[in-house]
């Protein structure tokens, strides 16, 4: 799978531990940055970043980590067809895809050390949206209500 990967200069903490899971489960990396904490580099932009690659097909999911999480997944539910959400525990992980479509999974740096950062991942990527049914219809709410915004 097509992974785009942001971090802002709190969330590079977790940016080893995320491209070795990455590399050892051979997903393709799309490397947004940022490598260094030396400059502040803010989340909404790194959240406009992994959308754009997201929705421009260069990626199929995207993983996007600042200091909480909130910041990453607050600004990354702005960009229609983005679905973001924090996951600190596994169950959200894979929920948040089987049930709600989710492409972006959103972690803090200061919350999930590396090996819970790395299970968070996998779990997020090996997860498959269940396309029928009542998550189906949900996602179809959802994409509506983000067509209604879109014209006011």
């Amino acid at each position: 799978m097509r992974v785009a990967v942001a971090f802002d200069h709190r969330g590079v903490h977790l940016r080893d531990v995320v491209l070795q899971t990455l590399r050892a489960d051979g997903h393709e990396i799309v490397d947004l940055g940022t490598d260094t904490d030396a400059v502040r580099i803010d989340y909404p932009d790194k959240a406009r970043e992994i959308g754009d690659a997201i929705l421009d097909r260069r990626a199929e999911r995207g993983v996007l980590i600042c200091g909480s999480g909130v910041g990453a997944a607050v600004a990354a539910c702005k960009i229609a067809g983005i679905r973001a959400a924090i996951c600190h525990d596994m169950y959200s992980a894979h929920q948040g895809v089987e049930h709600d479509d989710m492409n972006v999974l959103c972690l803090g740096s200061e919350v999930v050390g590396p090996s819970l950062a790395a299970d968070l991942v996998r779990t997020f990527l090996g997860a498959v949206f269940i396309d029928s049914g009542r998550y189906l219809e949900r996602l179809e709410k959802v994409k509506a209500m983000e067509r209604a915004m879109a014209h006011g």
